[in-house]
């Protein structure tokens, strides 16, 4: 069988999650069986299919499952959480794809944004497959480089690998800050509608050259939503110095 489950990234981590365990073990409300394929809707403000898994187990109680309160934003939102059956959702792959938004979604076969777990027609399972993969993935750092690294996680940090810059770096960035540049505070969706929803370019204040293999990206603190533009304006050079992204805010106030 194949499904289709909600996600609110605004309650729980699941970037992190995935990447801490490679499974995230999910609160059972529907009739998983083991080898069902699970692809997972993010809500707000992604509107898009980012991850698909596999239901590696199923009916585990409480007292089998890993402990994830560090991933929920609200401890009273996890202690709501205990209880019941739960089934053990292995991740397959992990993109963010324009191919796989809720519109694209509606064109296979999808009714609506899903509110609960949905079963999947064999057509819109078709189409996810097609684009679950790198190749689709939005490309926000032009600047990186192709070192693979091991993957360890954090609840506010993310090791700087292909994979992650793909998809768990820019969903955590735009997650805490938005879609709207922080220089110049363009925002695509204002502007050209559906066309430019969730659209933003993800900038890394340190660059990645200047990094180590292992360095540890601090979403919070070293990533931020750009357009196009200021980003192209904040890797330019100026007797070899770029400006900082506040210097380039404060002189488009001038």
């Amino acid at each position: 069988m194949i499904w289709m489950i909600p996600a609110n990234g605004k309650m729980y981590d699941h970037a992190s999650a995935f990447q801490n365990w490679g499974f995230i073990d999910w609160r059972q409300n529907l009739k998983f069986n083991v080898g069902d394929i699970v692809f997972i809707y993010c809500t707000r403000p992604f509107k898009k299919v980012m991850f698909k898994t596999i239901v590696d187990k199923e009916s585990l109680s409480s007292e089998e499952i890993v402990n994830d309160e560090k991933y929920w934003f609200k401890k009273e939102e996890y202690l709501k959480s205990l209880g019941g059956k739960y089934a053990r959702l292995r991740l397959v792959a992990q993109v963010d794809s324009e191919e796989l938004t809720l519109a694209k979604l509606k064109m296979h076969g999808l009714n609506a944004a899903p509110q609960k777990g949905v079963k999947v027609s064999a057509e819109l399972a078709t189409y996810m497959d097609k684009y679950m993969n790198d190749y689709y993935s939005v490309n926000i750092f032009p600047e990186s480089d192709d070192t693979e690294n091991a993957l360890e996680g954090a609840v506010h940090a993310v090791l700087v690998n292909k994979y992650e810059r793909s998809s768990v770096a820019r969903q955590k960035c735009i997650q805490y800050y938005g879609c709207k540049c922080l220089v110049c505070g363009f925002e695509f969706e204002k502007v050209y509608g559906e066309l430019g929803k969730n659209f933003i370019h993800v900038h890394h204040l340190i660059p990645l050259n200047e990094i180590g293999e292992e360095y540890i990206v601090d979403y919070k603190n070293d990533l931020i939503p750009v357009c196009p533009n200021c980003h192209a304006m904040l890797h330019r050079e100026i007797d070899g110095e770029r400006y900082s992204w506040q210097e380039l805010r404060n002189k488009l106030k001038k």
